[in-house]
């Protein structure tokens, strides 16, 4: 009796897919095992079946692609949702337009709700939609952020979930919107705040201990009067610098980091470093490292202590939910 069709090799003919020698050897692997009912688990006969669809559309055979995808939902209806995706983007490739939307405007809700929901707009844009991806995009975006600053009270695993989901649809969106050509917008500014807060994260942790630059706001406002240049390297406003310097901390406490704090700097200070030279961001990051260790603050204070940030409220009704917002 031929061999049971396991998960693992369903995974690894996923993985050879179209690069097999023979990827139609794959598929009729995968497919003799669903009609011959040798798929180990039952609960993997639509999995085999999508993985059969997806090395035939490599492949170029949409129509027997679709068929495969439209008999993975039938098999299980119950946990159909990126098969139906699949069979979305087929049906719009095909030229199947009106049928193809129509399946994926009932899947569009999990762009607010599913981390993988993304995935959605790649079957748009692959089927030559991108315009219509960005609008979905945009909407799903303005739900979130709309969200996260109406619920404060959600468990910190959902607020870390929205967090997380803002950051791919407001990238996602961003690339998407470099490729058409269009005009930088809010949303644009968003994307590249969040990516400069992430990448601060990162290099913090790569640098040894995470410590951040971050300006009182005193001078905060001095520093962007005295060389307005710096206004494309900083928020707009104090509220929004604090609020990146807190992101970018609990991203980094999120990768791993240890000993994280922020340093405040100061006009004076920057200016007698600097001297006669241009103040970019290589200065800033020269000024930061130049500033004695026993200014720093350690991050993240008490919930009921002072906030870091030297507002005198406590840390959890000041930066604290700044996060998160």
């Amino acid at each position: 009796m031929p061999d049971l069709l396991t998960a693992d090799r369903i995974d690894e003919i996923g993985a050879l897919g179209s690069q097999s020698p023979d990827p139609a050897a794959l598929v009729t692997e995968l497919v003799s095992a669903v009609d011959e009912g040798r798929v180990a688990d039952p609960a993997d006969t639509g999995y085999a079946l999508l993985v059969a669809a997806d090395i035939l559309e490599q492949a170029g055979d949409l129509a027997d692609a679709l068929a495969l995808a439209t008999r993975a939902i039938a098999e299980q209806p119950d946990d159909n949702t990126h098969v139906r995706a699949v069979r979305g983007g087929l049906l719009l490739r095909l030229g199947r337009v009106d049928e193809g939307l129509a399946e994926l405007s009932e899947l569009r809700p999990l762009l607010e709700t599913d981390p993988d929901g993304v995935h959605l707009v790649d079957k748009l844009t692959e089927a030559g939609h991108a315009e219509m991806a960005v609008e979905w995009l945009t909407a799903a975006l303005d739900a979130m952020v709309d969200r996260s600053r109406t619920h404060q009270h959600e468990s910190e695993d959902a607020q870390d979930t929205a967090a997380a989901m803002i950051y791919g649809l407001a990238q996602r969106r961003h690339d998407l919107r470099e490729e058409l050509g269009l005009p930088h917008d809010e949303h644009d500014t968003l994307a590249d705040r969040l990516r400069d807060a992430a990448s601060h994260a990162a290099d913090a942790l790569d640098d040894g201990p995470a410590t951040l630059l971050f300006w009182p706001k005193p001078e905060f406002d001095a520093l962007l009067a005295r060389w307005p240049a710096l206004a494309e390297s900083y928020p707009s406003t104090w509220d929004e610098h604090r609020a990146q310097i807190e992101r970018a901390l609990v991203d980094a406490s999120g990768l791993g980091g240890g000993d994280l704090g922020v340093v405040a700097g100061s006009v004076e200070t920057l200016a007698a470093f600097a001297g006669a030279d241009p103040i970019d961001e290589e200065t800033l990051d020269e000024y930061a490292d130049s500033l004695d260790d026993a200014g720093i603050t350690s991050w993240p204070p008490g919930r009921n202590d002072s906030c870091w940030c030297g507002s005198g409220t406590k840390y959890k009704k000041c930066c604290l939910p700044r996060s998160r917002a």
